[in-house]
């Protein structure tokens, strides 16, 4: 009988991209669906971003790149990541990608070997779980609550490391939760890494500049750590460039390069139109971001507000990011006489047919008990959507 790899049947959907699929599904049906299950800004990319993209197609950038991107983007991420960070890199460390995602599984891919266990705290992105399994490791997860903002604690941590223990994979701030560690956390888990030099921090810092708190911090400041720190970035959320699909990575040499090995191999150098954009992302005006940041948290006070007057949900201030994820176990149980509410996909299930409210369960991330919704929409839309949900969770009785 003809089938799949056994390495893609084990592998899962990913519940965020089905859940996208299916209201626009319903869109198409005449359904007015509010979709709150996207991860990406609603923003159109800057002005400036898209010249440069002009700019290399009559300039002719349409061969193959190098592996690893060109110098000119990889020096713009050396040049960036000194700037903004105050680390040092050369531009032999940074590997360019088709996504962020990429820079995951390529970095994964490049450290892992069959059974070695990677830690994960949960909540978690989804893809994070099915890249280890796909490296053929096995993900250790670290659960995490509210009442603790969704971060691990240092003893948490040392308690999940073992013998088998290869990696730590991470993000700051967080998709889902919207968490983000400080220096002093940060530093706090540093100090226990630094029992173990056998282990890498994988930092996912894709949400980097969606932060209301202040300055960014990263794994990678500290100089005990840097050596075994693979920073992860991109301009998919920072500059409302996801379709553009260009991630990167900053690591130690000996992973750069079995990274840039193994994407040799799979799908050679990123869009060379979208490197030279990317280029005009780091290096120019940043006005855009500081804009696109400040209509992030309008929208999250505002739906944060709305949101904390629907019955059931049980919710913490997220400090970046653009993501809600409200706790929602008070609601299991519920029922609106034809439809009973047993966990969070439930939940989101009935607010998609009864609300027409896409969101995403809390199951997809490792939280069972909560759901995620995306505020990266009109504050009209997010008013609309959230009166909604409140109006449906009202009539579980």
């Amino acid at each position: 009988m003809l089938k799949v790899s056994d390495r893609i049947a084990a592998m899962e959907l990913s519940p965020t991209l089905a859940m996208s699929q299916k209201s626009r599904e319903m869109k198409a049906q005449g359904i007015d669906v509010i979709n709150l299950s996207v991860g990406e800004p609603d923003f159109d990319t800057p002005d400036h971003i898209k010249k440069a993209a002009q700019q290399a197609i009559d300039d002719n950038y349409s061969h193959y790149s190098p592996v690893p991107g060109f110098l000119e983007l990889r020096q713009a991420v050396v040049n960036k990541l000194k700037r903004e960070n105050d680390l040092d890199y050369t531009a032999d460390q940074i590997v360019v990608s088709n996504g962020a995602k990429q820079s995951i599984a390529n970095a994964m891919m490049s450290i892992v070997n069959k059974g070695d266990e990677v830690i994960i705290p949960s909540p978690f992105w989804v893809s994070y779980s099915e890249i280890v399994k796909l490296a053929e490791g096995t993900s250790i997860y670290i659960p995490t609550s509210i009442e603790q903002d969704f971060k691990i604690t240092p003893e948490q941590l040392e308690k999940a490391i073992t013998p088998k223990t290869k990696a730590f994979l991470f993000s700051s701030p967080s998709n889902p939760t919207g968490s983000l560690y400080s220096k002093e956390e940060l530093r706090a888990l540093a100090d226990v890494f630094a029992k173990y030099p056998d282990i890498v921090i994988m930092s996912d810092e894709i949400y980097e500049h969606i932060n209301y708190v202040g300055a960014h911090e990263s794994m990678a400041q500290f100089t005990d750590m840097k050596d075994r720190v693979v920073v992860i970035n991109g301009v998919s959320k920072g500059y409302a460039m996801t379709g553009w699909r260009i991630g990167y990575i900053a690591a130690p040499l000996w992973i750069a390069k079995a990274c840039g090995k193994l994407q040799g191999q799979m799908t050679s150098g990123a869009s060379s139109i979208a490197q030279m954009a990317s280029v005009a992302a780091l290096d120019g005006d940043q006005s855009s971001v500081v804009s696109m940041r400040t209509a992030f948290k309008k929208r999250r006070d505002l739906a944060l507000a709305q949101l904390k007057e629907v019955p059931g949900f049980e919710i913490r201030e997220p400090k970046g990011a653009f993501y809600l994820f409200p706790q929602v176990s008070q609601l299991f149980g519920k029922s609106n006489g034809s439809v009973c509410i047993n966990n969070a996909t439930d939940l989101s299930l009935y607010l998609l047919e009864s609300a027409n409210v896409a969101t995403v369960t809390g199951e997809a991330f490792g939280a069972p008990e909560c759901l995620r919704l995306s505020y990266a929409t009109s504050e009209e839309q997010m008013a609309e959507a959230i009166r909604r949900i409140k109006s449906a969770i009202e009539k579980l009785k």
